[in-house]
């Protein structure tokens, strides 16, 4: 079990969202993502590394899709999106007021806004009235990307031109995952200062150990394990965790490394 101090939670209580909708893009399947992480047992699962698991249950969010929702700009399905981020923002709120860690699983120029939140955040998105309820509320300074690969010419100069600390799988390789993480949390942390979120997308490890979606099965784990030993993480989302593949095997693999990932928070070998 885990020895880890805890810095910014009041109790060792975990917030889990689920959030079964994939309208920020194209790809189906994404919304099934939280059912079957559940089902695979992540709350069992949590509860035996000792953690008080508080799940808010799978909302329905097709509730909320407009009758109309045209495109705005470049972006598909606006409303509908701002409607279901704007409810999963209240829920991760009222769990880390309560002092609980969060996590949440949520399932750009082609017009996804899946892509978009730090734009929305760093209130560089623009004056879009959709979501004029987001509050620009990060600096440039508070943010770090590892294991990036295919980063296109519009998000190279939003790094360059707002001086985002980013590492790119070149610099993973040339480091090593546990050199690269240390510089990343210093950064955003100085000497554990600050709380840490973690936003995780599982996309980034190697097709090889995450069909259809890099890092490595070790490096991966490790960038969870190293931010939870340092007692600041406060929340976490896990995205792209698509049960809708092409066979059971790679169903099976996908989910429970997704699993696997959220339990580095409280499991160890010794």
């Amino acid at each position: 079990m885990s020895s880890v101090q805890h810095k910014f939670l009041k109790q060792k209580s975990v917030g889990v969202v689920g959030v079964p909708f994939s309208g920020g893009q194209p790809r189906a399947g994404v919304d099934l993502g939280p059912l079957k992480i559940i089902e695979f047992g992540l709350l069992d699962q949590l509860k035996e590394l000792n953690w008080q698991v508080k799940f808010d249950g799978h909302r329905d969010y097709t509730a909320m899709k407009p009758a109309s929702d045209p495109p705005v700009g470049k972006l598909l399905n606006a409303r509908h999106v701002s409607a279901v981020t704007e409810s999963v923002a209240e829920s991760v709120s009222t769990h880390l007021k309560e002092g609980s860690l969060a996590l949440t699983w949520v399932s750009t120029e082609s017009g996804n806004i899946h892509g978009c939140p730090i734009s929305f955040l760093l209130g560089i998105a623009g004056q879009i009235n959709e979501f004029s309820w987001v509050k620009p509320c990060l600096s440039p300074d508070r943010i770090v990307y590892i294991g990036l690969r295919d980063v296109d010419a519009g998000e190279k100069k939003i790094l360059r031109e707002h001086g985002i600390k980013a590492f790119s799988m070149h610099e993973v390789d040339k480091y090593g995952i546990s050199k690269v993480v240390e510089m990343a949390i210093e950064h955003i942390s100085p000497n554990l200062s600050h709380p840490i979120h973690l936003s995780f997308d599982v996309d980034a490890l190697d097709p090889t150990v995450a069909p259809s979606t890099g890092l490595t099965f070790r490096e991966g784990h490790y960038i969870c394990e190293a931010i939870h030993e340092t007692g600041c993480l406060v929340s976490m989302d896990l995205m792209e965790v698509n049960p809708s593949l092409e066979d059971d095997n790679a169903v099976f693999q996908t989910v429970t490394i997704g699993c696997s990932l959220v339990l580095r928070f409280g499991e160890t070998l010794l």
